[in-house]
């Protein structure tokens, strides 16, 4: 392997370091598929504990979920973000974040439609709200619910049900991170620095928007993770069930 070969994997790798994903329009994704310097961006990704994602138009990279040098726990985390407050709104955040990955990843219609109309906050939290309805439910008939995915279920369900729901000012509320929509905001912040959502707050009715990158991402990485498949299972609320019951 020569030394212009490891330089421009180099180049790519970093820059994907950097970037998180780049696309057709980057100098990097033609360099990137040189057969000597794909493969050594891969070598490059594999030793370090992170994973290429290529799709037709872009090129991600993303962290392996452990042994990664870029792996963070939840010390790394807050640090880096600081609106996650405690592990209790990390705990929370996670599952808004799954919540609204639930409503994106369906069939193609409704992929389409959140592509172009986006989902607004208000909308997330009436779903996080009927699915914490429903969890608290399923908890009083049995106190392990939960347990066996490895969720803290009664802490979940007793922050949301004591947080504030509403102001009449969303400008007050978009900032404070005790509130529902306060922390949806935060969660769809995360979702940006990625880049994988467009956040528009247009009349005040604020939403996110899934990019492209995200249905990839969610195509060519969480498909392949049974723990996605099995927090997106939990997801579903009664409304769900019924409406995809021909029988309701």
């Amino acid at each position: 392997m020569n030394n212009e070969i490891i330089k421009k994997a180099s180049h790519v790798y970093f820059t994907l370091l950097k970037e998180k994903v780049i696309d057709e329009t980057s100098e990097h994704f033609q360099t990137y598929y040189e057969p000597e310097v794909r493969q050594t961006v891969l070598l490059l990704a594999d030793e370090s504990g992170t994973y290429i994602i290529e799709s037709p138009k872009r090129i991600h990279l993303v962290v392996q979920p452990a042994g990664s040098v870029f792996a963070t726990n939840f010390t790394h985390m807050k640090d880096k973000h600081k609106q996650i407050e405690n592990k209790k709104y990390f705990n929370l955040m996670s599952v808004i974040l799954m919540a609204f990955l639930a409503m994106v990843d369906k069939n193609q219609a409704a992929r389409i439609r959140t592509k172009r109309e986006g989902i607004t906050y208000y909308a997330l939290e009436r779903q996080v709200n009927e699915l914490i309805t429903n969890w608290n439910r399923m908890l009083k008939e049995d106190p392990s619910f939960g347990e066996e995915q490895a969720i803290d279920m009664p802490d979940i369900v007793t922050t949301w049900v004591h947080m504030v729901i509403e102001t009449d000012d969303f400008g007050t509320k978009k900032g404070n991170r005790r509130t529902r929509i306060g922390l949806i905001t935060s969660a769809m912040r995360l979702l940006e620095t990625e880049g994988l959502i467009v956040i528009l707050d247009k009349d005040d009715i604020p939403k996110a928007v899934p990019k492209m990158e995200l249905f990839e991402r969610i195509e060519f990485l969480y498909h392949d993770y049974d723990r996605y498949e099995q927090m997106k299972e939990l997801m579903r609320t009664e409304e769900q069930e019924h409406a995809e019951n021909p029988s309701h």
